[in-house]
């Protein structure tokens, strides 16, 4: 591996550097309301394709996670050796398509076929947008650009989950709506296509960009490093990506868990309609989850101005040890307002660490390894976090309470778990991870 700071001196102008960091929030944004607005639409698509529980949590789930998990460490190897504005341009361009395609969809094969390309899609922004901050942006700078890029999830689940409440609605007003060229069209159908359309927009926007000059690397940048030096690499800095590719995921549990279930705590268990459920929770998402993911860079600052080296780690077990906490209280309240607290509470926690785990990836990984890596941190949080999160929680609520009200219990059951062990692997992490910054900026001072 190959690291030389020096003769870099030059990065570019900072304000350039955010307005890429814009763009790329208005990219993952809108990922995240094609992922998730499907999650509101559950009822009309299930009454008239005719599909049950099990069929719409397939959609809802595998589906997506596959081709996402699937695609997501080629697509960061390609990352690491090829123009990666193309490939961001060329992700949205297919997910944005097959989101299209979803609300074309005539039949539940044809939906599980689209829903196979928005996951494709999907996994080529991520480890490409990360390894672009990080050379836009100086080392000491990178948490709050990522901090930013990293309320997409949070503004794209909000605006899904109020979009998706609204269509709700509509569905009880509106049986068709007439297109030209495609003819009529159920609303859940036109939604897809409502929200798949701004890709365009989005590529346009994406193609704006200049492609960075890689910091950290020899100057053939098409030459990524052999499988061979990338697995040395992180064997040889396992209790790092132990905390940082395991870790991490447990307590994303938690956040895909209240992603998936909360609208349904708020209809079982406080007999809410699930239209106003939905706009509720779409708000709290935005506004906590931002909220969380915002404030990680600030208190980052004020641990390190403060002799705290290790700040990302213990951030994550803040974190993960708060929105459990928060969590199992839920259970507890019998004033629904008193449970939304529990829940934007949880959210804040569970969202605070994130930017600053992602820039300490960064810190940690060499740059012609970084989007590799970075799939491989996609695979791990989808694979734990997305396919263990509503799936514990459903579990929990079937076989062990035996009751559809016990859905918060369930969530609360999840949390008690999968938090401490959360705490525990980012713990792992601490010493070494400081060790390895301090070699980082050591490189860096005799460049």
């Amino acid at each position: 591996m190959q690291e030389n700071p020096a003769g870099e001196a030059e990065w570019p102008d900072p304000r350039y550097g955010w307005f890429v960091t814009g763009i790329l929030l208005v990219a993952f944004t809108f990922s995240f309301v094609d992922r998730q607005v499907l999650n509101l639409l559950v009822e009309p698509i299930q009454q008239d394709l005719k599909i049950s529980d099990t069929q719409i949590s397939f959609l809802q789930g595998l589906a997506f996670v596959f081709t996402y998990v699937t695609m997501s460490v080629p697509l960061g190897r390609m990352v690491d050796r090829y123009n990666r504005v193309a490939i961001m341009i060329g992700g949205v361009a297919v997910w944005s398509a097959t989101t299209i395609a979803c609300g074309l969809s005539r039949t539940y094969s044809q939906l599980v076929l689209a829903r196979l390309g928005v996951g494709a899609g999907e996994a080529a922004l991520s480890p490409a947008a990360w390894s672009v901050l990080s050379d836009y942006f100086k080392p000491d700078r990178l948490s709050r650009p990522i901090s930013v890029y990293l309320m997409g999830p949070y503004l794209g689940a909000g605006i899904a989950m109020i979009a998706g409440a609204e269509v709700l609605d509509w569905t009880r007003e509106v049986d068709e709506v007439v297109m030209p060229l495609v003819g009529a069209l159920k609303p859940w159908q036109f939604t897809f296509i409502a929200v798949g359309l701004p890709g365009v927009l989005i590529a346009a926007l994406l193609m704006a960009i200049r492609e960075p000059k890689r910091k950290g690397r020899a100057a053939d940048a098409s030459k990524a490093p052999p499988w061979s030096e990338v697995f040395n690499y992180l064997w040889a800095h396992k209790r790092i990506y132990l905390a940082l590719h395991l870790g991490v995921p447990f307590f994303v549990v938690m956040l895909y868990g209240l992603q998936a279930w909360i609208p349904t705590v708020m209809v079982r268990v406080y007999e809410w309609d699930l239209a106003h459920a939905g706009r509720v929770y779409g708000v709290i998402a935005l506004v906590a989850g931002s909220a969380g993911v915002l404030s990680g860079p600030s208190v980052a600052r004020f641990l390190e101005a403060r002799g705290v080296e290790d700040f990302p780690m213990r951030l994550g077990m803040t974190g993960a040890a708060g929105a459990s906490v928060c969590l199992m209280l839920l259970p507890w309240q019998t004033d629904p307002y008193l449970g939304l607290a529990c829940i934007a509470l949880a959210s804040f926690f569970v969202t605070l660490p994130l930017a600053l785990i992602t820039t300490a990836m960064q810190f940690v990984t060499p740059n012609d390894m970084r989007g590799v890596v970075a799939g491989m941190y996609v695979v791990t949080t989808n694979v734990i976090g997305l396919a263990l999160g509503p799936t514990l929680v459903a579990a929990s609520t079937d076989y062990i309470f035996a009751d559809p009200k016990a859905v918060a219990k369930s969530l609360g059951l999840v949390s008690l778990i999968v938090g401490p062990i959360s705490v525990a692997l980012l713990y792992v992490g601490r010493k070494p991870y400081v060790e390895r910054v301090r070699e980082f900026k050591a490189s860096l001072a005799s460049g």
